[in-house]
Formats: C-alpha cells, structure tokens, sequence
C-alpha cells in the first residue's frame, strides 16, 4: 500500500517536470546556464508542489490512514519520497539525453542496491517486517536525492535561487497537462489491487501480484531499451530527414513484431515459470501470466509512440489518452473480476493497455506526423 501511495503521490509533486527538462536539452544553441537554470526552475516547482502534497495530506492524515492501512506517520513520508524521486529522476533524465549510459546505470543500480540490502537487513536480519521494508525505501530516497543534488550542482547543470517566469511558464505547460497523464497509468497499473482485495480478498491479490511482479520483468527491459532510444529519435527527428523518418518507422514495425512473438510465448510458457519462480502454491498465477504479458507488450508498443508527443511539447492530448483508458480499466476491472475472477482481472489490464496504446499512436501521428504508412514509398 506504500508503494501504491507512491506512485499515484508522482503525478502531484513534480514527476511530470522531469521530461520537460529532457526536451530542454534538445532547444536549439541553448547555453549550459540556461538549462542549470531551467533545472533550478523545475525543483522549484516541485518543492511547491510536495509542500501543497503535504499540507492536503497532514490535514487529512486520518482518513487516509483507514483507507490505506498505512501509519500516518508514513503517509506523509511518502510525500518526502516521491519528491526525492523526482531529484533522482532529474539527474537521469539529463545523463539519458546526453547518452551518458555508464553513469546512468551507476547511480540507477547504486540505489537499487542500497535499497534492496538495506531492506534485507532490517527485514531478514532484523525482523522488523513491512516496517523495515518502507524505512528502508525513505533511507534510500534520502540519500540518493543529496547524490543527485549534488551531481547536477557538480556539473553546473543545477541553479535553484534564481527566478525565470518564463522556464516556470513554460515547465507548467509542459507538465501540468500530463498530471492526469501519470494518474490515468496508476488507474492503469495499480487500482487492480484494489478491485481484487475488495472484490476476492487478500490472498487472491497476493497470487495476482505474484504474476504481475514477473510479467514486470518486461516493463524493466522495455524501460531500458526506450531509454537507449529516445536521445537518438530525438536527433533524428529534430534533423527532420524523410528517409531517416522512414527507417524508423521500420525498425518500429519490427520491434513490434519481437514483441508479439514474446508475448505469444509468454502463453506458453508463462505457466511453468510461475510454478518454477513462486512455486505450486502459486500456479493459479500462470492462468494470468500471458494476459498480463499482453498488457506489458502494449506497454512496450506504447514506448515507442508516445515519444513523439514529448519531442511535440504538446501534451495535452496524452493526458486524455491515459486517464480515458484507465476509467476504461476500473471499469472493465469491476465487471470481468465479478464474472471470470482474476483471469478478467488480467484481461481487463491487457484491453485497457491496448486502447492506450491505439489512442497513443493517433495522437503522436497528430502531433508529429511520420510515414507510418508510406515508409516503403521512395
């Protein structure tokens, strides 16, 4: 429920700015001062923003605390979490654009590992259970947001007391529209915990999220390899070349067709692994594990589309994208969990991933427009 909490606290503290300063660095001639200074203007705005967070949270700490099952104490701790993620994020964006891969992965494994040791330790060693687990992610959040901090500051990427309306204008029209954006994907990713809880009880959601946790494993790799992708897409597009354009929307089609194939094996294959990864008592997972597959390969379909809606600056669009096609989610959720049981659970997320994806493409086709169909045309 912690990490629930997290992910829907991003689209409210400043996540969204983070892709505004990405696109930043591909302005052209744009001084090195200038994006410090842009840089400083995004953290100004998240801190405003996770000050509201907090506020709104502290006020009503006790109702939060009864539905989420959560201390209030750590209910407002996970607005000092998201914050922190949204300085650790920054610093990553910037090293993704500017294809600097080593330290990317560095400072990205270097929490993981922190984290992950820290949480056996005082969950394994210790014994302190779920608590050690959240404290173990504050720790981690709070150490990596000063390293980040002071990367950007040693790089001269970082000027946070300065005041430039205009990069605070222009970093609201750029994240502001996306809000609704991340909250549509945490209808989209998380309300099914909730459904299934509510609708067939704890145990039934421990054996979902068992083949949600490994179908995840394709998300890590598609996250990967889009990370890889979009500071060359960015130059390409930004060259505006018609052929280039062309080969791109090739190497597209192809990598869709690697995905239909996996997710086709998944099918197959999805069963035993659960049963050789989780064990017998959790083979009800493997009746899940290829729809959620398919959900996970229209993510991956997605990844590759919505790239050019960022290049665009013209975010609105997505937003309406993400947020229809997660109330489809919620919707579909409570209906097929009620007649098929998890299965329709699984189904309902690869049907809603499915719309986003097809809303997705027209809308990036709509913002930059590319040969998606003439792309064998000389």
């Amino acid at each position: 429920m912690f990490q629930t909490l997290l992910g829907a606290l991003g689209a409210f503290v400043g996540m969204t700015f983070v892709g505004a300063a990405g696109r930043k660095y591909y302005d052209d001639d744009l001084p090195k001062s200038e994006l410090a200074e842009f840089v400083g203007s995004c953290i100004q705005l998240a801190i405003v923003l996770s000050v509201i967070v907090f506020v709104v949270l502290f006020v009503f700490k006790a109702e939060f605390s009864n539905w989420l099952s959560l201390k209030t104490d750590y209910i407002l701790f996970a607005v000092v979490v998201a914050a922190c993620s949204v300085v650790v994020a920054l610093r990553l964006n910037l090293w993704q654009v500017q294809k600097k891969a080593i330290q990317y992965g560095a400072l990205q494994m270097s929490q993981s590992l922190f984290n992950m040791l820290l949480s056996l330790l005082l969950v394994v060693v210790l014994l302190t259970g779920a608590k050690g687990r959240i404290d173990a992610q504050i720790a981690a959040s709070l150490v990596f947001a000063l390293i980040a901090f002071y990367l950007l500051k040693k790089d001269g990427l970082l000027k946070v007391l300065i005041w430039r309306k205009d990069y605070l204008a222009e970093i609201l029209r750029f994240g502001v529209p996306l809000m609704p954006h991340l909250a549509g994907g945490f209808l989209l990713n998380s309300v099914d915990r909730f459904v299934i809880n509510d609708e067939l009880g704890l145990a039934e959601a421990g054996i979902y999220m068992v083949a949600v946790q490994l179908t995840a494993a394709a998300g890590i790799v598609f996250g990967a390899i889009n990370n890889a992708y979009v500071p060359w897409l960015f130059e390409k597009l930004k060259a505006n070349v018609y052929q280039e354009k062309q080969k791109i929307v090739k190497l597209t089609y192809l990598w869709f067709l690697c995905i239909i194939l996996g997710v086709v094996l998944a099918f197959f294959i999805g069963p035993w692994l659960v049963v050789l990864v989780a064990g017998e008592k959790y083979a009800q997972a493997g009746e899940v594990i290829g729809w959620l597959a398919l959900g996970q390969g229209f993510q991956g379909m997605y990844l590759m589309v919505t790239n050019y809606i960022f290049f665009s600056k013209k975010t609105g669009l997505l937003s309406v994208a993400s947020i229809s096609s997660g109330f489809i989610n919620l919707l579909l959720l409570i209906v097929f969990v009620r007649i098929l049981g998890l299965q329709g659970a699984a189904i309902a997320f690869a049907l809603s991933m499915g719309i986003r994806f097809l809303l997705t493409w027209l809308i990036a086709h709509k913002r930059h427009p590319m040969p998606w169909i003439s792309f064998l045309k000389n």
